[in-house]
């Protein structure tokens, strides 16, 4: 396992749309364990593969930053069936270093996917998992949490991170 760079705002890739996942094999295995031991790093609670320079549609989640793996929610291709209700909560993203943002999200969701093993599973969130979840597929489409904001904060975001960038400090 390897810890694997994680990209920041700025990046064309974090706004390009992920692509499935055909085949379950020892690379798209390798990724996952990379991206679980890059996120427990990091700690975040959630990664997409595009934040790890893959354009590939895979997301880890566990929003006990692992103090319990059990919770480690790993999905392949997965895809919002339904959500319900709406609940905004300051909301971080690690490709957003010390930046976070009002976010409005779904209070509860239900997601379709693959397991690593290859299985069809279904799973259905509420509170602060379903926001992760719905997250993290935003990331894979090409939808970052600046997207998300009013745009207010973004154009304010904006700014403060071509202030970073210029101090050398993105």
């Amino acid at each position: 396992m390897a810890i694997i760079p994680i990209l920041k705002y700025g990046e064309p890739l974090l706004l390009e749309k992920s692509v499935p996942v055909e085949k379950i094999d020892e690379e798209v295995r390798r990724l996952i364990n990379d991206m679980v031991e890059t996120m427990y790093a990091a700690e975040g609670i959630g990664l997409a593969a595009p934040q790890v320079g893959e354009l590939k549609r895979v997301i880890v989640v566990d929003i006990s930053s692992g103090e319990h793996p059990e919770e480690l929610v790993v999905l392949i291709n997965p895809e919002l069936e339904a959500q319900e209700g709406s609940v905004v909560n300051e909301e971080g993203c690690l490709s957003f270093p010390d930046i976070t943002l009002e976010i409005e999200r779904p209070q509860w969701v239900k997601v379709r996917a693959l397991s690593p093993e290859g299985e069809k599973v279904e799973l259905e969130a509420e509170g602060l998992l379903a926001c992760a979840l719905f997250h993290e597929i935003d990331q894979l489409n090409g939808v970052l949490i600046i997207n998300r904001a009013s745009s207010l904060k973004r154009d304010l975001t904006v700014r403060k991170i071509r202030k970073k960038i210029k101090a050398g400090e993105w």
